[in-house]
C-alpha cells in the first residue's frame, strides 16, 4: 500500500509538472521569433511601455530600463509615438505621469507621449491600448521575462505587435520577476480565452491619433 501510495504521488506530481508548463509553452509557441533588440525591432506607429513601479515617485530601475530602450526606439525612427500604460487609481500615485515625464527628460517631446492611466496589468494595457487607443500595430517594451506574456495578449487583444525584451543581470529582483510569470502565464491563458473586458473602458482617446498625425 506504502508503494502504491508513493506511486500516485509521484504521476500526481509529474502531472502538475506538465501543467505547469503547459501556460509558458504557450507563450513560446504563440510569440514564436516576435522578440526582438532595440537594434533589430521592426517599424511601428507606436511603442507601448508596461508600468513596473516607482521610487519615490520617480520610475523604478526596471521601469527606467522600458523607458530607456522607448526612447531609444523614438530617436531611431523606429516608432512615431509612444503609449506608456500604468496605474494612477490613486491621487498620490501617477505611475503614468512618471513616465511620461522621464520620456520628455530624456528627448521624446511631450506631444508624441500619451498615457494610459487605467493600464492596471498587462491585459487591461493591451486591450485598452486597442479599444480606446486605437494600436493596431506596436512594439511592446519590457523585461525580458514578461514579453512574451505581453505579446501574446496583446495578440489576444487584436494588436499586431513585436517586442523589445530589456536585459537585466540575473539577480533577485530578476528571478522573482521570472518566478511570478508561472502563475501570470496561467492567468494570459483565461485572459486570452475569454478576452474580458478591462478593469475600465470609457470613451475613445484622440491623443495618440494626433501624436501620429502630426
Amino acid at each position: 500500500m506504502a508503494i502504491e501510495r508513493k506511486r500516485r504521488a509521484i504521476r500526481v506530481a509529474v502531472l502538475l509538472c506538465v501543467l505547469g508548463l503547459l501556460p509558458a509553452t504557450w507563450l513560446r509557441v504563440t510569440t514564436g521569433d516576435r522578440v526582438r533588440t532595440v537594434d533589430s525591432a521592426p517599424p511601428a506607429p507606436v511603442a507601448v511601455v508596461f508600468g513596473a513601479g516607482l521610487w519615490d515617485g520617480e520610475p523604478s530601475p526596471y521601469l527606467a530600463h522600458r523607458l530607456d530602450a522607448a526612447a531609444e526606439l523614438y530617436e531611431r525612427g523606429t516608432v512615431r509615438a509612444v503609449l506608456v500604460t500604468g496605474d494612477n487609481s490613486r491621487h498620490d500615485y501617477d505611475e503614468t505621469g512618471a513616465m511620461r515625464a522621464y520620456l520628455v527628460r530624456h528627448g521624446v517631446p511631450a506631444e508624441d507621449v500619451v498615457g494610459d492611466h487605467a493600464g492596471f496589468d498587462t491585459w487591461d494595457s493591451c486591450s485598452r491600448a486597442r479599444r480606446i487607443f486605437g494600436v493596431e500595430r506596436a512594439v511592446l517594451v519590457s523585461q525580458d521575462f514578461h514579453i512574451r506574456r505581453a505579446l501574446a495578449l496583446c495578440r489576444a487583444a487584436g494588436v499586431d505587435a513585436y517586442g523589445v525584451g530589456v536585459a537585466e543581470p540575473r539577480d533577485v529582483t530578476w528571478h522573482h520577476g521570472a518566478l511570478r510569470e508561472v502563475a501570470g502565464a496561467v492567468k494570459a491563458g483565461l485572459e486570452a480565452a475569454f478576452t474580458p473586458d478591462p478593469h475600465f473602458l470609457g470613451p475613445r482617446e484622440k491623443g495618440l491619433e494626433r501624436a501620429l498625425a502630426d
